[in-house]
């Protein structure tokens, strides 16, 4: 059953569960582009806060893409797992290169979405991360994993849907965890809305366009 029209309406009812945070000085709200964007557009403009985009890429490993060794994101963050880098065998080269193939790939989209807008700085801040759901959480966590080495006060993860499973192992990475609606048997993230259109470039850009006048 869905339990949201759309990704605006999961953004509204996210900014009441995160009520308190509403004018926190120093608190600010990331959306993981692109479906996470328009939800966290609503909390942003709810809770009277910044927002910005947290790209992350993965860095898989060369042969096995599926697999990540690492994962780079917004701000120059570079985040790699020497477990698997060790068991696969791969040199400093190998890394180097995937590294800059998906650094490339990230300065487009962060050009893409934030054009000439200064990123927000996280040093210290107050973060509220946000998707329009998780199934394995796999990106949350690599973008908790690069964020915590920009030094934020504190992380909250909040997603309008999402197993029980996953939410309750984000909890044990994060300050905080709102879950909205946990679903079981959990469909996908595309089974909590009604409409689960796709977010286009042009759509995360208006966006962030939009909140610097709010």
């Amino acid at each position: 059953m869905a339990h949201f029209k759309n990704r605006i309406e999961a953004g509204k009812k996210l900014a009441k569960e995160l009520g308190n945070y509403k004018d926190e000085i120093h608190a600010i709200v990331l959306g993981l582009p692109r479906g996470g964007v328009p939800v966290a557009y609503e909390v942003a403009e709810s809770l009277h806060l910044p927002l910005d985009v947290f790209l992350v890429r993965k860095l898989g490993v060369p042969g096995q893409p599926e697999l990540a060794m690492g994962a780079i994101a917004s701000g120059g963050v570079r985040v790699l797992n020497d477990r698997v880098i060790r068991r696969a065998g791969i040199s400093e080269g190998q890394i180097e290169k995937t590294v800059q193939k998906e650094k490339e790939k990230l300065q487009k989209r962060e050009e893409a979405y934030r054009g000439s807008r200064r990123e927000i700085k996280i040093k210290g801040k107050t973060v509220l991360l946000i998707d329009d759901g998780l199934a394995t959480g796999a990106s949350m966590r690599a973008a908790i994993s690069a964020l915590r080495d920009l030094n934020p006060k504190k992380i909250v993860v909040a997603v309008p849907t999402a197993p029980p499973d996953t939410c309750q192992e984000i909890k044990s990475e994060v300050d905080q965890v709102v879950c909205l609606e946990t679903p079981t048997p959990f469909w996908g993230v595309g089974g909590s809305y009604q409409n689960f259109s796709q977010t286009s470039n042009k759509d995360v850009r208006q966006l962030l366009d939009q909140a610097q006048t709010i």
